[in-house]
């Protein structure tokens, strides 16, 4: 008898951390070591609720715990929002594929991640952080719409210590009584800060589709090639296993083919960016 493709692993959460107003991680621990490689994600259930996909924002080097960073933004979310650190969840996957590891040897590795969409680029940057001397450089660009919207605050200046990372944040406004000391535009602007060589170095990009749609844009005027740009397209997800066909792109499936592509892959797919 086959496996029920349904059937979840318990986790604990053992920790919350409150990123922003809408945005907090959960630490879980699951019954069992769940491994998984960076970019990949996993269905976690509210039990007797309902299920969602969300990708790990930990590193790939860990699997007896898993962090999740998630956005209250619908049914699902909003009971995740509600536990609390002793409650129990569901866990199932992982699925999908990650980020070419392999292919950014070597190289300068630029990271674009606005919002929550910063929750798979933390997973991608922390593993990267594991084996650093395989990699010239690492840049984090990371924006958010306030700032008090941006997420990993304190860790983001812990990180700014390690040599060969730079990392850039900005923020779109600053209301009134809030403070910011650093760069107030889209985080696709940044890329007039920094000076990486576009054309022999990859980029990660995740965040709101309209972020997405316009950074990959900018990235290409840049110079960046299209098959150099990995676009993290786990928004268009559902059940995760290919049944619902909710994420399907032309001949793809975001759950199964993905939820990392190249821009290459899907650029003259329709509504990618909806």
């Amino acid at each position: 008898m086959s496996k029920n493709p349904y059937e979840t692993t318990a986790a604990v959460i053992y920790e919350i951390i409150e990123e922003s107003p809408t945005i907090r991680t959960l630490r879980l621990r699951p019954e069992k070591p769940m491994p998984f490689r960076t970019g990949q994600f996993m269905e976690v259930t509210v039990p007797g609720i309902g299920e969602g996909p969300f990708t790990p924002s930990s590193s790939h080097y860990i699997a007896d715990t898993l962090d999740f960073t998630i956005m209250k933004a619908g049914f699902v979310t909003e009971y995740i929002h509600r536990t609390k650190v002793g409650d129990r969840l569901g866990l199932r996957g992982p699925y999908g594929k990650g980020y070419p590891l392999t292919q950014f040897k070597g190289k300068d590795v630029l990271i674009m991640g606005g919002g929550v969409g910063m929750a798979p680029t933390r997973s991608l940057f922390l593993t990267l952080l594991h084996d650093i001397n395989d990699y010239n450089s690492i840049t984090f660009l990371a924006g958010a719409r306030t700032p008090a919207d941006m997420i990993y605050k304190d860790q983001i200046a812990e990180w700014r210590k390690i040599p060969k990372v730079t990392i850039l944040c900005s923020v779109d406004k600053v209301p009134e009584g809030q403070s910011w000391d650093e760069e107030v535009c889209l985080v696709t602007k940044l890329l007039s800060k920094i000076s990486i060589d576009p054309h022999n170095n990859p980029v990660v990009v995740c965040g709101p589709p309209v972020m997405m749609k316009f950074g990959t844009f900018d990235l290409l005027k840049y110079g960046y090639p299209p098959q150099n740009i990995y676009l993290s397209m786990e928004k268009k997800m559902y059940c995760g296993i290919g049944q619902c066909r909710h994420c399907v792109m032309g001949p793809y499936f975001a759950c199964k083919d993905g939820p990392v592509f190249t821009y290459e892959q899907i650029k003259d797919e329709e509504n990618i960016w909806e």
